[in-house]
């Protein structure tokens, strides 16, 4: 359909500055008129330039207006607002500006929690009842690669003694959740749990076949939403001016825009007003390779339901300097304050340039007084609704060009914005209830995130956040909570794998429907039982008990829902051992190299 808008018919005078382009009008349906225009108006006549005569590549041009068309409809505010927010943040990256100038940085306020007292416990229940009015967003969009896995990573095993994949524990943690929680609220149970995986081009189809081939880890399809996020345009130079595809030149380049998309997805989704109507209260959002995340679900949702949060960090103890972000009280010279995670690149410069000459210091605790943000939040679902539809999801946003040298006038690469999903409280009023829930790491985190040649190099103490160090971290946790439960838990023994020094505690796994809150495994441990430090004991079923229990092997329980199995007396076989692999040995499987060890499963009792 040719084109017969404003101005059109009369030759498009508009096009007048970009010949190219005004020879090709006349292919050009309405929409894609309007989109022209939007593009010139920005300055990007260049995208034209190469366009060659009517007849010619007609099919690649339209291809174009079909990714223009993507681009503009999937950001806030279309393309223009893309490109105006461009240039001001380049504009700022020139002049090297600082964001946090003008603000005075404290120590915010929030609950810390210790595991397994009277409050952690009440406070778990409350978690648990609050459950059944909440709704769980996994941010999914990225690829194992920096792992060295090639394959999505909610689908690499959380550990290898069960080989489930993260993504089987989460969701059997959340349907776990919903049962304890139907119970807990009888007569007002609300119906099943949502569960949003937010994929990219990169990972959707491969977690879609990763749930379709496992008919769902039990859960049922019409639980689970899946939104998948767009990438955005790159920029070429300062003027932000799109970047052409290399290898197409009909074509933009594009490149992720980072987590902070899950908001702008949520809000055009229409699912948060449907949640709303059913009366769910709470959106948890997480990542994707916390194996220990589930330890701390419970209780942090309580802390919100108590202390009335509309936004609840998750964090860690962090060591001052440390490589994750601290969530620290920002004051503006104006008045206005902020509750808001810093990254730990900024936070030590920000401190010695407020008056805090040791800037970023452990304080007395032998932590820093900031605590470390590691990216799980609750929000409360009404005032989210409310400010989404203040800025239809868009957060603020960041550039981080690589220049070709201090000139800053030309990038080695090309750019684009930035957006994190934790920089969501940025745009709240002061009004809004900002805080956070602290707790040990060994409970609640120990994300999967470096390969292991960049393990190796971190500096000795700090931690690996491997897949070495990510499963050895779920058999610490678990023996930590079964020692705490009363059961005498060997020592662990110091081992090294794929140059990592790391605890190697027994290797006990249990199903989330066994062990989900403290109060739990309390009441299916009586008596005193031992367990060795070459044991491995994997627990799966509802209703299994351990008294008396003296184990020196692997001892693997399975059982139905409808029985309760007692597990006692003394149990000793070979076991499990632990076999080392080379990560370069191309013999073994990914998952498995990425460790540097594998379970040989010499004899147990089953």
């Amino acid at each position: 359909m040719a084109a017969d808008g404003d101005g059109i018919s009369s030759g498009g005078d508009w096009a007048e500055a970009c010949a190219p382009l005004q020879r090709n009008l006349q292919l050009l349906a309405l929409d894609e008129v309007e989109l022209s225009k939007i593009l010139l108006d920005e300055g990007q006549s260049h995208l034209f330039e190469h366009w060659p005569e009517p007849g010619v590549d007609d099919d690649k041009k339209r291809n174009f207006f079909d990714q223009v068309r993507r681009l503009n409809s999937s950001y806030p505010g279309g393309l223009a607002s893309y490109i105006q927010n461009a240039r001001k943040l380049l504009a700022d990256s020139k002049a090297g500006k600082n964001p946090y100038d003008g603000f005075t940085p404290s120590v915010p306020s929030g609950e810390v929690l210790t595991f397994g007292d009277d409050n952690f416990i009440s406070l778990e229940e409350t978690g648990v009842k609050e459950a059944c009015y909440a709704a769980f967003v996994l941010v999914a969009g990225g690829l194992g690669e920096r792992l060295g896995y090639k394959g999505i990573k909610v689908a690499l095993p959380r550990e290898t003694t069960t080989g489930k994949c993260f993504l089987q524990h989460y969701i059997e943690s959340i349907l776990a959740l919903q049962e304890a929680s139907c119970k807990l609220v009888e007569g007002k149970c609300n119906t099943k749990i949502p569960f949003v995986i937010m994929t990219s081009d990169d990972t959707n189809s491969l977690t879609i076949k990763l749930l379709e081939s496992n008919s769902y880890f039990g859960m049922e399809p019409s639980q689970v939403n899946i939104l998948k996020q767009e990438k955005v345009a790159c920029l070429a130079d300062n003027d932000a001016r799109l970047a052409l595809d290399p290898n197409d030149k009909y074509k933009i380049q594009t490149k992720p825009h980072g987590h902070g998309d899950v908001h702008s997805l949520l809000y055009s989704s229409g699912l948060l007003e449907q949640w709303k109507s059913t009366g769910r209260k709470w959106v948890l959002f997480f990542q994707d390779t916390n194996g220990l995340l589930f330890n701390a679900i419970p209780s942090a949702l309580g802390v919100s339901a108590t202390k009335g949060y509309n936004v609840n960090s998750l964090a860690v103890p962090r060591k001052a300097k440390e490589a994750i972000g601290g969530i620290t009280k920002l004051t503006h010279v104006d008045g206005r304050s902020l509750v808001i995670n810093v990254e730990y690149n900024q936070l030590d410069p920000l401190l010695r340039a407020t008056g805090h000459p040791d800037g970023d210091a452990n304080c007395e605790t032998g932590y820093s007084p900031y605590p470390g943000n590691i990216n799980q939040l609750i929000l409360e679902l009404g005032p989210y609704i409310e400010e989404l539809k203040k800025t239809h999801g868009a957060i603020s946003e960041f550039v981080n060009p690589k220049y070709t040298d201090s000139t800053k006038t030309a990038f080695k690469s090309s750019t684009r914005l930035e957006c994190m999903m934790q920089d969501y409280p940025k745009t709240l009023p002061p009004s809004a209830n900002v805080g956070f829930t602290v707790m040990d790491a060994w409970l609640a985190y120990a994300p999967v995130k470096n390969n292991p040649e960049d393990a190796a190099k971190v500096p000795k103490g700090n931690p690996y956040h491997s897949a070495t160090s990510g499963e050895m971290a779920i058999y610490r946790a678990n023996s930590l909570i079964l020692r705490k439960a009363g059961e005498q838990i060997a020592d662990p023994v110091i081992d090294t794998f794929n140059g990592q020094e790391v605890e190697v505690w027994p290797r006990i796994t249990w199903s989330p429907r066994w062990g989900l809150v403290f109060k739990d495994v309390k009441a299916k441990v009586r008596g005193n039982s031992s367990v060795s430090q070459r044991s491995t004991l994997v627990i799966n079923g509802k209703n299994i008990v351990i008294e008396g229990l003296s184990l020196d092997g692997a001892l693997i329980v399975n059982a139905i829902d409808e029985t309760e199995v007692k597990v006692a007396g003394q149990v000793e076989n070979k076991g499990w051992s632990i076999q080392r692999v080379d990560h370069n040995d191309i013999s073994e499987k990914e998952e498995i190299r990425i460790r540097g060890f594998k379970l040989e499963k010499v004899e147990q009792l089953e």
